[in-house]
């Protein structure tokens, strides 16, 4: 099956999370690649005490906001070659491309390369993507998509974003 998180709210990475802690609590094994993200988050502490979680992060650990580095496509370009190994090699039950749709949007990777590697995905192996701006090309090849939407944040009142909450 293959999930979407998408959505311009709060909590897509969140979701994906709980998902990875609930297929870590049947015993399935989990790769959890995360685009874009290169900074030691919350959650990687966290996941780290789950034996059958494996993360890795393919990014700077910055927001990219204008046009894209040659070392951002790299380290996208690295891990979603890695994700294509990780699901032929069919060790994973679970596998999470965290900020996948971001990476396409903002054109580190083409979304020609992940909906290939989606469609070949075997049956066996449940893949989620998440991000902001999912193209309509892999919401049609979705099995189940969620956008989450926001209604009130309180960034928007100047609130930073705080450790265990947002990062």
């Amino acid at each position: 099956m293959i999930h979407v998180y998408t959505g311009n709210g709060k909590g897509k990475t969140t979701a994906a999370l709980g998902l990875a802690v609930r297929a870590s609590g049947a015993g399935l094994k989990v790769y959890f690649a995360q685009f874009i993200k290169g900074k030691c988050y919350s959650e990687l502490t966290a996941l780290k005490k789950f034996k059958n979680i494996k993360i890795e992060q393919f990014g700077r650990g910055r927001f990219i906001k204008n046009k894209p580095l040659s070392k951002d496509v790299e380290l996208a370009e690295r891990g979603l070659k890695k994700v294509e190994t990780i699901i032929s090699g069919k060790e994973y039950d679970l596998v999470i491309l965290d900020e996948v749709n971001v990476a396409i949007k903002i054109g580190i990777l083409k979304s020609a390369e992940v909906l290939g590697i989606i469609k070949k995905t075997p049956k066996s192996i449940e893949i989620v993507l998440t991000g902001r701006g999912a193209l309509k090309e892999i919401i049609k090849e979705a099995d189940l998509v969620s956008e989450i939407r926001e209604v009130k944040h309180y960034y928007n009142n100047g609130t930073k974003a705080r450790i265990g909450i947002e990062c």
